[in-house]
């Protein structure tokens, strides 16, 4: 059972981080300080940095919550499901719950808008990009342990993990090219370019038609 003391640094985590987004989001990335972040919710910046390494890490704790999500929802897939199939379901299934994910600490809008300070904010893109990489290489070894595969001498769940995550890339900018910053539009484009990924490797090409 969680404790007093607990449930009061989760609040002051949460605090910190809800406020940190809330200034990355509205004031912009380099001109926020982590003194700015810690005056807001009262704390001192070493307390600040009890929580979290830096800014990065602030700015990209919810992205990582998510992804954590993600990688739960890809283990606990049925087993019957082709690996593709998996993480197209975990995928589709974090988007449809993010609510339950990020609302505890930003409103969803607000998470969102943080997509665009990462992609506009080259530190961020990179340790984003970074940490994308790690969570390959995770979910690499989820998708071997799931089909009774050695990822060290069968390359085929490195290269599945590797053009899912090609896709999402794809799926990420392109929801950020188009403009509208909905979570309804990321998930409308995510079953798109899921849908297109079996004829785009192994079809003939013809003029697309945006449907």
């Amino acid at each position: 059972m969680e404790t007093l003391r607990e449930r009061k640094k989760q609040r002051t985590r949460e605090a910190l981080l809800r406020v940190a987004i809330e200034l990355f989001t509205t004031e912009g990335y380099e001109r926020t300080t982590v003194d700015d972040i810690a005056d807001a919710v009262g704390v001192s910046q070493r307390t600040f940095f009890r929580y979290f390494a830096g800014k990065e890490d602030a700015a990209l704790a919810l992205d990582e919550m998510t992804v954590t999500r993600f990688v739960e929802a890809v283990r606990a897939r049925p087993s019957h499901e082709p690996p593709l199939e998996a993480l197209r379901q975990a995928v589709l299934e974090s988007w449809d719950t993010l609510h339950e994910v990020v609302e505890s600490v930003v409103p969803v809008e607000r998470f969102l808008a943080m997509y665009r300070v990462i992609e506009s904010t080259p530190v961020l893109l990179a340790a984003h990009l970074r940490r994308s990489a790690e969570v390959e290489e995770v979910l690499t070894r989820v998708l071997a342990e799931r089909e009774g595969l050695d990822a060290a001498t069968d390359p085929r769940p490195r290269l599945l993990v590797a053009v899912f995550s090609g896709v999402m890339r794809v799926t990420e900018r392109q929801w950020l090219t188009d403009g509208e910053f909905s979570l309804e539009a990321m998930r409308e484009l995510t079953v798109s370019h899921l849908e297109l990924l079996g004829p785009a490797l192994t079809g003939k090409w013809f003029p697309y038609t945006k449907t």
